[in-house]
């Protein structure tokens, strides 16, 4: 199991869950973040601090966000708009940085 940001997070991006996750597994996009499945270690501890309550066990996810547990993996797994290929598994969001782009999903929301 794994943790997923879902849509609560679109358009407000804290990030107060990036600096409580102990393995820099939670990503910044465009318009949200993002857990990366691989890197996640199931902790919670992102759970707690999430201001909008965004992220939830993979396993919890309300019916409403089902589309966000695929997006947070497509986030990694698939090249994102303006990119060549995948982001992968970097190894941390403090190296790979910002990453300035969402799912193709996540980017045709409503804003």
């Amino acid at each position: 199991m794994t943790f997923v940001v879902g849509s609560s997070c679109v358009d407000v991006l804290d990030l107060a869950c990036v600096e409580e996750c102990p393995v820099d597994c939670i990503y910044a996009g465009g318009r949200m973040a993002y857990v990366n499945p691989v890197e996640c270690i199931d902790c919670g501890a992102c759970e707690p601090v999430c201001p909008v309550e965004a992220i939830v066990p993979e396993d919890q996810v309300d019916e409403a966000d089902a589309e966000f547990v695929g997006e947070n993996a497509r986030f990694f797994t698939e090249a994102l708009p303006g990119r060549d290929e995948p982001l992968g598994n970097p190894g941390g969001a403090a190296q790979a940085g910002s990453i300035g782009a969402d799912t193709p999903y996540v980017e045709g929301l409503a804003r």
